[in-house]
């Protein structure tokens, strides 16, 4: 089996780059989006494993991005999580009621959202049983 594809779907270039080079490093296949409806289009394009996605997105914002693969049968069954600098409060449980399976807070440190990449995917790097994440629980201290 190949790498896994994820797609980023950002206006920041650095959210971007900085998102690239971690998924890079820990060996995925990293697409871009700028936009609500460049990330449609990426991910029907390149069918990822697994999109992030910002709330804050010209051209669709990230409700309407979740509203549009829910409702396209080949798209619905990607796991998205959402990675946005919106108040966690007023948007966390909306992003999960439109279908995000995790709501992580910018900015994420690397350790945080490699975990729960993993986790959404259903990978893990060992023998150690993977972490099990309340959306929206803080990261546990090791």
């Amino acid at each position: 089996m190949g790498q896994k594809k994820i797609l980023i779907v950002d206006d920041d270039p650095d959210v971007r780059l900085s998102l690239n080079v971690r998924l890079k490093a820990n060996h995925y296949d990293v697409y871009f989006a700028e936009d609500g409806v460049g990330g449609i289009a990426e991910a029907r394009k390149h069918m990822p494993d697994l999109i992030i996605l910002d709330l804050g997105l010209p051209a669709g914002d990230g409700f309407s991005v979740m509203e549009r693969l829910q409702a396209n049968n080949s798209l619905s069954m990607i796991p998205v999580i959402v990675v946005s600098g919106r108040d966690r409060n007023a948007n966390r449980d909306r992003a999960i009621k439109a279908g995000a399976k995790a709501f992580l807070q910018k900015p994420v440190d690397n350790a945080r959202i490699l975990a729960v990449i993993r986790q959404v995917l259903g990978e893990k790097d060992d023998d150690t049983p993977a972490p099990v994440y309340d959306l929206g629980q803080r990261y546990p201290e090791s």
